[in-house]
């Protein structure tokens, strides 16, 4: 087997997504099953999914068995499954990692739809159609088997179920997540994706699944869930503390990767399909309503940093001091903040003259603010601690509109953002070349 394989789809956005012409594909779904020393339960786990396929997928399919250097017999079983079912193959590599399996088969795979599944087939095969429907209808880019959703049928023990849900609350509380279920071993995704996802992707274990979601869902791909029902293997050789271990130093580095935006992410996202609803509205700026979140939201968290840096500061200088560092501190975050997720800006170009443009806006800010206080202080009197907390809040409000006017018409215009889809460029760029590459 070779070890590249040129990309699917031409360097830039990716192409609107389309039902895939079926009656022009042999092969539409490739089912993975990546596995280590699974002598005993490889041969019942791939009879009975080539049996549910054969009897429920209309359409052609193939089952890869991904062998992650096992030691012991499970090559043999492999092959022998090989030889006997002409859907099934049996691939071999020499270094273990769920993720390079995954990543192996899934770069060299010519069907449009790739999925995987666990060995113990602990979820209920019935999901896997509801799973890769909305992958062949055009619908969505990637699908997950959900455990956590409140329709999913779940048997399983305390621990892993604790495990589970702490670890995709960490994922949501770090990495802003919306998926609700990283670990599931059900999967699938479109195949011009993952030509774009795949190399992008640095872990090569357990993190994989994770990694490939968070990069998804921040490159605006939409990932449809699955309810499904999962029961247990309590023979599962899964090591739970050093695989906790890796997905804490895996979130880490992708949650640093996307804070210095060091991710091409706009080179993942696609344009709006022909919906009617994803049309332009005349007369409405675009993302108008989903800045005005993002930067409410932003700018909430700012003014409680803002808050509790000005209450710090207060205890060793004097308010106007502590007023100008407070608001320095909190508008440096604020802008890098609402650069990335108000306004869509990514990468580091521009970025000292965002700040510096920030600054400019912060020094309204200052010049309101500080205003304030003097009015305060002239009105006479020594004011409370509150009143001046009050007045600050009600100074910062004001300066709040004028701010988010300032950032969208000034220092984020639209031709900085990526709303708008942008053509395909006509040759490849060095930043582009590093896409093809393959992972390490």
């Amino acid at each position: 087997m070779t070890t590249t394989q040129p990309p699917r789809t031409p360097l830039g956005s990716l192409p609107p997504r389309e039902h895939l012409r079926l009656g022009q594909i042999a092969t539409v779904l490739d089912v993975v099953v990546p596995v280590y020393n699974e002598e005993r339960d490889l041969e019942p786990c791939v009879r009975r999914l080539h049996e549910h396929l054969a009897r429920t997928f209309p359409y052609g399919f193939r089952i890869t068995i991904a062998d992650n250097a096992s030691t012991d017999r499970t090559p043999e079983v492999a092959a022998l499954l090989d030889d006997e079912i002409d859907e099934v193959t049996a691939v071999r590599l020499e270094q273990k990692g769920r993720g390079r399996a995954l990543r192996t088969v899934w770069s060299h795979s010519e069907a449009p739809v790739l999925a995987y599944m666990d060995v113990d087939l602990s979820t209920d095969l019935n999901a896997l159609l509801p799973l890769v429907a909305p992958l062949i209808s055009g619908h969505s880019d990637l699908a997950i088997g959900s455990r956590l959703s409140r329709s999913a049928r779940v048997v399983r023990g305390p621990k892993r179920e604790f495990i589970s849900r702490t670890y995709n609350l960490i994922l949501r509380g770090s990495l802003a997540a919306r998926f609700s279920d990283a670990q599931c071993g059900f999967k699938a995704i479109r195949g011009d994706v993952a030509a774009r996802l795949l190399p992008v992707i640095e872990d090569t274990g357990w993190f994989f699944d994770t990694e490939m979601l968070v990069l998804a869902e921040r490159a605006g791909l939409r990932i449809h869930e699955v309810p499904v029902d999962w029961v247990d293997d309590p023979e599962s050789t899964v090591q739970l503390v050093r695989t906790a271990a890796d997905d804490l130093k895996g979130v880490w580095r992708v949650g640093r990767a996307l804070a210095t935006g060091g991710l091409p992410l706009d080179r993942l996202a696609r344009p709006f399909g022909d919906d009617p609803r994803d049309r332009e509205l005349s007369g409405v700026p675009g993302g108008l309503a989903r800045q005005l979140v993002g930067f409410c939201a932003v700018g909430g968290l700012s003014t409680l940093l803002y808050l509790a840096l000005y209450s710090l500061f207060r205890l060793g200088v004097g308010p106007q001091l502590a007023n100008a560092g407070a608001l320095l501190v909190s508008a440096l975050a604020n802008t890098a903040a609402n650069r990335r997720l108000t306004f869509g800006v990514r990468g580091r170009d521009r970025a000292l003259r965002h700040q510096a443009q920030g600054l400019v806006v912060f020094a309204i800010g200052l010049a309101l603010t500080s205003g304030s206080l003097a009015a305060l202080d002239a009105a006479g009197g020594e004011a409370s601690h509150g009143t001046e907390l009050a007045v600050l809040v009600a100074a910062n409000l004001a300066a709040t509109v004028l701010r988010f006017l300032l950032f969208r018409a000034w220092v984020f215009p639209d031709r900085e953002r990526p709303d708008d889809v942008r053509a395909p460029q006509p040759h490849a760029t060095p930043e582009h070349n590093d896409l093809t590459r393959s992972a390490r």
